[in-house]
């Protein structure tokens, strides 16, 4: 019987340092082997998904890529975009405003880099360099995106960052998806987008059946997988929300969780 795992990058299938450690990796690549399907499931530019990807031998293997809180879905194999939703390129300005009005962080993506609309700060310099490991460049981004984005990023001090969430939401939530994906990330994305309304969409494509899904998060925007896939997996690592909501808590990123959901739930 064929599975899908949908795995979160950060705090998920990586250790705090970034990498796939050696077990969970094995363990990865051999349920490939017998024709299992790994789909990398992130808050990530697609730029930014591309080393783990590649590391995990995604187009030899047919896996797939959900980048953007799964606005973007793209057959590794194939490269070709088997899903994509964007948000109006006219809301930049208006989330510009609410930045700088505010004091906090603003970005967006181009195919190969971070925009950043208001100015460089660490939780920006994290975002793009130490997580995706992407340039980051100052821009006038109004002027700059003349196409339809995939995804707007604010940043936030983590003490502020629930008091933002709910702001920007009633400014901004009938028309723009908002939620936090950790403490100090307020994402903006199309209304309707998460990971659980991607998973649908990839697995219907797929003809596979949601009792064959499982899915593995750590931070708030992996609540809505968790709770569609057939077997929802926390990180002992994970907000007490998604815990809540799990069908099972594995080990943490560190302690190579994700191998143990491996040979619990596939081998």
């Amino acid at each position: 019987m064929q599975k899908i795992i949908f795995l979160d990058l950060d705090g998920t299938l990586t250790n705090d340092e970034k990498k796939i450690t050696p077990k969970t990796k094995d363990a990865l690549m051999e349920i490939q082997r017998q024709g299992h399907i790994v789909a990398l499931a992130s808050g990530r530019p697609t730029p930014g998904m591309v080393p783990v990807a590649e590391e995990l031998e995604l187009a030899k293997y047919s896996g797939y890529v959900m980048s953007f809180n799964g606005g973007k879905i793209i057959n590794w194999q194939t490269k070709e975009t088997v899903f994509e939703n964007v948000m109006d390129k006219k809301y930049i300005s208006e989330l510009l405003r609410y930045a700088r009005q505010n004091n906090l962080g603003l970005i967006t993506y181009d195919a190969k880099h971070a925009l950043v609309a208001t100015r460089m700060d660490e939780y920006i310099a994290k975002e793009a360099m130490f997580i995706n490991k992407i340039p980051a460049y100052m821009t006038d981004v109004v002027k700059y995106v003349d196409y339809h984005p995939n995804k707007c990023l604010f940043t936030v001090k983590p003490e502020e960052s629930a008091y933002h969430e709910k702001r920007i939401a009633e400014k901004f939530g009938s028309n723009l998806g908002i939620y936090r994906s950790c403490d100090y990330f307020i994402e903006v994305v199309p209304k309707g987008i998460d990971k659980a309304a991607s998973i649908k969409v990839l697995i219907e494509k797929l003809g596979l059946p949601r009792e064959n899904t499982i899915a593995c998060g750590d931070g708030f925007n992996d609540l809505s997988m968790i709770q569609y896939a057939g077997v929802g997996v926390a990180m002992e690592n994970a907000v007490d929300a998604v815990k809540e909501k799990a069908d099972y808590i594995t080990a943490s990123n560190n302690e190579d969780g994700i191998a143990k959901v491996i040979e619990k739930f596939i081998l």
